[in-house]
């Protein structure tokens, strides 16, 4: 596994690099690129575009007043840290236009976004990070008023709060089930990690209790090193049930909180269901998802290979190897912005080479990580072999503390980037 100061290193070369690349050469009439989305992806994007050109017109479009941000909240739901930590606000955006609207429709043929409230932007450029929407259509009984009683708390929020405050009123000696959906999906480890620290909650608070995974898939992220520890710290306390064992769940039923497979019910105290999930939904009035729900695009510049002058970045993309994460999404969004500065003043982009580290935490100190390089190859964006790897599987305890640390450090250092 490279190191964290190797990594870092290569994050800091990648991006001196997209900025000697930038044009140098001003034109007099501005292009308009437009960023739709406010995420670790949107928002890193239009910050860049004006790192790289700062004569170049650019507008956020993003209805909320702050973003609350999904990595770290699984700590939130175990008690260990507060909502407030996980939110970050739009006031240091500078010279970047920010619209609080959300974008509704766009007319990819006239090059307009319309608003919400009408109001239609023209643009050179469109740079689209819609996130994720949950398919409410895709497992039977589980719509949107299911998550009332079943949360799902894959959007940090309401619904994080829900699933806390659902595991303190459970009695001890109460079931959590957990249900994890099948690939592909924002954040791979995330069940895992937070079938972790609400496992540390219920052994510190509600020992008597116990959590059950029911997973769509027959493995997983990081699946060896999230096992060993939970035979080091929860023996007993998680029950993993994978795909060939009848853990996908069928169909589930909100007033009795059971979780239906074809191997039998499950009846929960607390239930948290994540179910499937596609690209945001301006992604397809815009044209750019195909069947599967995702946006397939060029490995180089990003653009959307439905939509001309459309770029696509973060969750929504199909991203070939790399995966959907945080890291993955502030690294597509420098190197789309770089491609889009070079477009726009009728430049070739050049080739990326991007990083993602993926940390997960196990326990309070106790930290694994994976990581990966990619670059393009074969119209997708295919892992560097040789380039990553995750933790040592037999380490000493020592090693998982480092690793924790850098987990709070990145989190602290990407939000300061991203948000000011």
């Amino acid at each position: 596994m490279p190191s964290r100061r190797a990594l870092i290193g290569g994050v800091a070369a990648s991006v001196a690099a997209a900025v000697l690349a930038a044009p140098q050469v001003r034109a007099q009439t501005l292009p308009g690129v437009i960023v739709v989305g406010g995420g670790f992806a949107g928002a890193s994007c239009a910050r860049a575009l004006k790192r790289l050109d700062r004569d170049l017109a650019v507008t956020l479009i993003e209805p909320e007043a702050a973003y609350l941000a999904c990595p770290f909240s699984n700590e939130v739901l175990a008690g260990l840290r507060g909502i407030e930590a996980q939110t970050f606000g739009y006031d240091q955006f500078g010279d970047i236009a920010l619209i609080r609207k959300r974008a509704v429709v766009v007319d990819a043929e006239r090059r307009r976004v319309r608003l919400e409230d009408g109001a239609e932007i023209g643009y050179t450029r469109l740079v689209l990070a819609p996130g994720i929407d949950l398919r409410f259509d895709a497992l039977p009984g589980y719509d949107e008023a299911a998550t009332a009683t079943m949360p799902h708390a894959w959007k940090a929020g309401a619904q994080t709060l829900l699933l806390r405050d659902q595991l303190a009123a459970m009695p001890d000696g109460g079931i959590v089930v957990l249900a994890a959906p099948a690939n592909p999906f924002r954040c791979p480890p995330g069940p895992y990690e937070r079938a972790s620290l609400i496992a540390h909650y219920l052994k510190t608070s509600k020992p008597r209790s116990k959590l059950i995974i029911l997973d769509a898939k027959d493995a997983f992220s990081k699946q060896r090193l999230f096992e060993a520890a939970w035979q080091e710290l929860y023996p007993g306390l998680i029950e993993w049930v994978p795909l060939s064992s009848g853990g996908r769940v069928t169909e589930v039923d909100p007033a009795t909180r059971t979780l239906v497979t074809e191997f039998g019910d499950h009846k929960a105290d607390v239930a948290n269901v994540i179910p499937p999930q596609r690209a945001g939904a301006i992604a397809q009035s815009a044209g750019i998802a195909d069947q599967t729900g995702w946006c397939p695009i060029d490995p180089v510049s990003f653009e959307s290979r439905l939509q001309p002058a459309i770029h696509v970045i973060g969750d929504a993309a199909i991203g070939g190897a790399m995966p959907k994460s945080a890291f993955s999404a502030n690294a597509q969004a420098k190197a789309c912005a770089a491609a889009v500065a070079a477009l726009v003043r009728e430049r070739p982009p050049a080739q990326p080479k991007l990083i993602n580290t993926c940390y997960s935490l196990v326990a309070p100190g106790y930290g694994i990580s994976i990581a990966g390089v990619y670059q393009p190859r074969d119209g997708l964006l295919a892992e560097v072999e040789g380039a990553g790897g995750t933790s040592p599987l037999e380490a000493p305890r020592s090693v998982r503390e480092l690793e924790a640390a850098y987990a709070q450090d990145w989190f602290r250092t990407i939000t300061s980037e991203v948000f000011g």
